[in-house]
Formats: C-alpha cells, structure tokens, sequence
C-alpha cells in the first residue's frame, strides 16, 4: 500500500513540475480532458500543441479548393528544374544512386561547393554539409545550439520557421520590429539582448519582404555579434535573386568567424521538391550539425544530390532579370495605391494595407475575388502588411494586381 501510495504521489509531482515548466516558457498546458482529433491530449507533447498550423499551408489547401485562382502566395519559383539536373537526376537514377550517400553528402558535391564558395570568400570556407533543404538545415542548427531557454534574437517580420523551430528546441524567441523600412535597427537589437542571447538570424535577400540588409547592416550586425560573443545564422536561401546589382553579395562571413550559412538549391534551381540544401561556415557547430543529420535526416536524397551538382553549371540569371522585371510590374501596378518598401531581391513584396482594416481581413477579400496573397501576421507580430509572390506568369500577376488595386480604392 505504501509503494502505491508513493506511486500515486510520485506522479502527481511530476505532473505538477511538468505544468510550471511548461507555464514558465508561456506554453500554458490545456486540461487533459480537451480531445484532438479525437485523440486524448495527455498523448501529445507541449512541443507539438506550442506550434500553430502554418498560414502559408493552409492557404496552400484553400488555392486547391479554388477554381483557376491567381495565386500570388506561393514561395516557390514558376519556371522548372533546369533540363541539366533533370538529366542529371535520371542518369543517378538509372545508376543505381538510390540509397543511402554519406551523412554529409557525397564528395563531389562538397567539394565543388567548397571550391566555388571559398572562391566567393576569398578564403577556404572549410568543410560543407549537404542538408535536406535549407529548412533542414535550420531544424539542424537549432537543435545544435538551444538549450532550453536560450534566446534567439531575429528581425520582425521574420520567416514563419523560426520561432517554431525555437519552440521545439526549448528556446526563447526574441522577434525586434524592422518596419517600416525591413532595415537593421541596430539600436532595437542591441536593447533585445541579454545574457542569455546565444544566436543572431538574418535572412537576406528576405522573406516576406523581399529587402536586403546593406552592406552596412551587416557589418553593424557583426560588429554587434562580436560584443556580445553572439553565434551568427545567415540564411542565403534567396541570395541568388538580387536586383541592386550584378557583384557578389556581402556575407557575414566574410568577417566574423562564428557565422553558419545556410543556401540551397530549391529557390535558385526551383527544386523545392527534391530537398537539397548546404551549410558552411564555423567549424564546431557544422560538426554537430552533421552529427545530429545521421539521427533525422540521415542524408539528403541521392539521386538529386548529383542534380544539384550538374546544375551548378547552370546559368540562372535568365530568371533573375525576369523577376527583377515581375517586380517592377508589381511597383509600377501597385506603388500609387499601397505603401511598399522596394524590394531588392527574393521574389516577394510586402505592400501595407491602405484601408485601415487589417492585412487578414484584406486578404479575405482578395480571396473572395479569387486572388491568394497572405497576410502579414502570418510572419509578424503586425496585421498591417501582406505578402505577394510574383513568382507567377506575367498575365496572372497584372491580373491580380489590378484586383488588388480595385481592394485598395482611391
């Protein structure tokens, strides 16, 4: 009777240390009674109910219900794989190159990767970890470097991504509102950080925005990440996609050691399906990235790793300059009716809504004029603002931003 009776205790307590734990990271724990899909709650984790469904996904899931619609939310490239990696992917088919490569990627691979990018630096960038897609590699990061409670510190409005994965890695997100400009407010960041700060994230070219952080932004961010001994994560997804210019673009690597980049192919090379992306930079945390690969992801995809490779020699720029020219179509539609801050790469504008309802709200309208944009609030603590991709045809898009004029009035 004891034993039970210490039983019974035993997991009271413990239920009571798992609701203040779960209370103090602000993921206040529902009554057991509440039922999910017809499953009790007590079987999920607080991790997996502390994430939210994604906006995106679900507007993905109303433009399959829809008939025809013009469809300017999607953040993937319209034009295909170019026929150089479809080839490619074939013949590794075809080969045999179907099972597993090393967790790290297969050698021709990493070291072309590593010949052309320590070229881009101007120093050797050392070794490359082929991840499964840039979003595996943000998973691998985080899981490498968050302990519970440690705060990451990125700029609002921010790629959906982040904050999650911080919540399943037990850490502290710390979003710092970059309007109305997207720019780097250096004093807002330094005063977001304290002594648990471990990592500073920048994404340029960025999502939702479509800015980029100047030169000078950035070498204010490292110089910040240099007095507070932060880790740096720069996310280059869509470093291909730059309008300003034809040069090279101004990595944090370039100066500050303690920098991980993440880039990849299904942006660049539109193979958003085939999960192919890399990451390079400081040593030690490259390492456990690659550790913790052979426990997830294993390794990415076999047969499109040597697509990747194949399409490095690849010319893109064709579909740079016939985005560069989407987005102009978008300005000169758009840049009367709505306040936009100039998007200088990626293939997205962040319009404010004029009307002085919300950015949800204005997005339902458009959606009940068979346009998809999504709302603001999906990336930000704002409702203000909406995302459009003009990863689209030339037709669609003047189509529906004339639609999103007539929204606007005026």
């Amino acid at each position: 009777m004891d034993d039970e009776f210490g039983r019974v205790i035993g997991r009271v307590i413990g239920r009571v240390v798992r609701l203040v734990e779960t209370r103090r990271r602000g993921l206040a724990r529902p009554s057991r009674r509440v039922r999910l899909d017809g499953m009790s709650r007590e079987f999920v984790s607080d991790r997996a109910l502390g994430v939210d469904a994604s906006g995106i996904r679900k507007v993905f899931d109303l433009a399959a219900k829809l008939k025809d619609p013009i469809n300017l939310s999607i953040g993937l490239p319209d034009f295909d794989v170019p026929p150089i990696g479809k080839e490619a992917a074939h013949r590794a088919i075809d080969a045999g190159h179907n099972r597993y490569t090393p967790t790290q990627g297969i050698a021709p691979l990493r070291e072309r990767l590593r010949l052309d990018l320590s070229r881009e630096m101007g120093r050797d960038v050392g070794g490359v970890l082929i991840t499964s897609g840039v979003s595996g590699g943000l998973q691998l990061f985080m899981q490498s470097v968050i302990n519970p409670g440690d705060e990451v510190v990125y700029l609002d409005p921010y790629f959906v991504m982040y904050k999650h994965l911080l919540t399943l890695c037990d850490g502290v997100a710390r979003p710092v509102d970059s309007y109305p400009n997207f720019n780097f407010p250096i004093e807002r960041v330094e005063s977001a950080i304290t002594s648990k700060t471990k990592v500073l994230i920048l994404n340029s070219p960025g999502n939702p925005t479509g800015s980029m952080l100047s030169e000078s932004d950035l070498r204010a961010a490292v110089a910040l990440c240099r007095r507070h001994d932060l880790l740096l994560l720069s996310d280059e997804i869509y470093e291909p996609f730059r309008y300003a210019g034809l040069g090279g673009m101004y990595s944090p690597l370039l100066e500050y050691e303690k920098t991980v980049v993440l880039r990849g192919f299904s942006k660049s090379h539109a193979m958003t399906g085939w999960r192919v992306g890399y990451a390079f930079g400081y040593g030690p945390i490259v390492e456990q990235m690659t550790k913790l690969q052979q426990y997830t992801f294993v390794c990415a995809p076999s047969p499109f790793q040597y697509a990747a490779l194949a399409a490095l020699d690849e010319s893109m720029q064709a579909y740079v300059e016939a985005y560069r020219r989407k987005r102009d179509i978008v300005l000169e539609m758009l840049g009367d009716r709505f306040e936009i801050a100039r998007p200088e790469g990626a293939f997205y504008a962040f319009p404010k809504v004029p009307t002085g309802e919300t950015a949800s709200a204005f997005c339902q309208r458009a959606i009940d004029r068979n346009v998809l944009v999504i709302p603001g609030n999906v990336f930000s603590a704002r409702d203000t603002h909406f995302r459009i991709s003009y990863a689209t045809t030339d037709e669609k898009l003047r189509a529906g931003c004339q639609v999103l004029r007539d929204l606007a009035g005026g």
